[in-house]
């Protein structure tokens, strides 16, 4: 698939298969730019190849940090001390699993950076991260609207040992100041300690950070969810090599697929030894009624058949801890037995676009009676013969158009425009999607 305006989707009505997801985003960014400040190299093997982990190949590269390239999904990162280069200007695209925690980290490089990104990044706030990091002695300066990329950093004053972070907009921010956290004791001498404001949301995201740190040599003292400690003897040491595991997020489609096509379908790259949160949506989808069964590595779900007229139970649920996976229990709506509510989903309002608002917008072509709120949405289930053909826009959101493509197994037309924005984590989603939906 290559730049293609739209995408009509074939009828489908049933899903069986094998899928073996490509490399968690989260974790590839994260490992990324933990490699680039280790001490030593460090090998990562299932490296995620898309739009975002590419924006951060090509930051790292720029600011001086050698990659060397064995295969598609796997590289070798020297680490630095500093980052060599010590003026740069980098353009972040729409990744802000880049621009969050790189942002924090050059704030401690001695240098003058220019981060920028698409116009939707620009609408994307970062504003608490900066405010955390200003009072940690940061200089950053606004270079369009307050609290919104794109930014200018420049050599910070002295370091402070505490800092605090608010927690309820988005956990990457957090995670940046947690990542750069051995940064700032090693420039200070001093254990830092970071105080969470707010109740902390997506806190599985968090965890993911915290066990990835610890890869490196971290351990990070937590406090319940309001305070972190790092050490004044913290040091990032390559574990020499890593994998990354499967993309839970990206699994959510398969499981989903399964659920409403029969199955089975088996998702490789993720089980109940994942460290993503995202797994969790398998007990989402086993609560509608699929069966699921879940080993280290995989999760294989059966489920019923939407096309002979069966309805998955509905649900009233609480997706703050898995925002991402959210959306696709939101497509799922469709085939239940009654309304279905998805709540505690604020951070859905500064995704890629804002979410609540376009599932709503969609959602409601193909015929659906949808509500929202400002962190709540409502979906109704559509009755056979009350399907509407829909032509699907998907806001240069990947997460838009691969949800979206459940929908063929309703009685209607689907038409996705844009496909090609799934490169921003799964370039290569709709040749799995029809593999399996043969």
């Amino acid at each position: 698939m290559s730049h293609l305006p739209f995408l009509d989707l074939p009828a489908v009505t049933r899903a069986n298969g094998t899928v073996t997801l490509p490399g968690s985003k989260s974790i590839s960014n994260r490992v990324l730019l933990l490699s680039a400040l280790a001490a030593g190299q460090t090998r990562i093997d299932g490296l995620l190849q898309s739009d975002d982990t590419k924006v951060m190949l090509a930051a790292l590269q720029t600011l001086g940090v050698q990659i060397e390239r064995h295969a598609s999904d796997s590289v070798t990162v020297s680490g630095v001390e500093s980052f060599p280069v010590k003026q740069a200007d980098l353009f972040m695209g729409n990744a802000a699993t880049a621009i969050r925690p790189l942002t924090a980290a050059l704030t401690v490089m001695g240098g003058h950076y220019k981060l920028s990104g698409v116009p939707r990044m620009h609408e994307r706030p970062i504003g608490d991260l900066v405010d955390g990091l200003r009072e940690m002695g940061a200089q950053i300066d606004y270079l369009g609207q307050n609290g919104y990329p794109p930014l200018q950093i420049s050599p910070a004053k002295a370091l402070m040992d505490r800092v605090s972070v608010q927690g309820s907009v988005s956990s990457q921010f957090l995670t940046a100041v947690l990542m750069s956290a051995p940064l700032v004791v090693a420039k200070t001498g001093r254990a830092l300690t970071i105080d969470v404001v707010g109740d902390l949301i997506s806190k599985p995201y968090i965890d993911i950070t915290l066990n990835l740190m610890m890869r490196f040599g971290v351990r990070v003292e937590r406090h319940g969810w309001q305070k972190f400690i790092v050490a004044s003897d913290s040091r990032y040491v390559s574990p020499g090599r890593i994998f990354v595991e499967g993309d839970a997020s990206s699994a959510s489609y398969f499981l989903a697929l399964g659920a409403i096509g029969g199955g089975p379908v088996k998702v490789i790259g993720v089980g109940d030894q994942s460290i993503q949160g995202d797994v969790a949506f398998a007990d989402t989808i086993e609560a509608m009624g699929a069966q699921v069964k879940r080993d280290g590595s995989s999760i294989e779900v059966t489920g019923i058949n939407v096309s002979e007229g069966q309805r998955l139970k509905s649900f009233d649920a609480d997706f703050n801890l898995i925002p991402d996976a959210a959306m696709t229990a939101a497509a799922l709506a469709l085939f239940a037995d009654g309304p279905c509510t998805l709540r505690n989903i604020a951070s859905w309002r500064v995704k890629e676009t804002d979410r609540i608002h376009a599932m709503q917008t969609e959602l409601r072509k193909l015929g659906a009676e949808v509500s929202s709120g400002p962190d709540w949405l409502r979906v109704s289930p559509i009755a056979k013969g009350q399907w509407h053909d829909a032509v699907i826009d998907t806001y240069d959101d990947h997460r838009m158009a691969m949800c979206f493509s459940l929908a063929a197994f309703g009685s209607a037309s689907v038409r996705i425009m844009d496909p090609d924005c799934v490169s921003k984590t799964f370039p290569t989603y709709f040749d799995v999607y029809r593999d399996l939906t043969k």
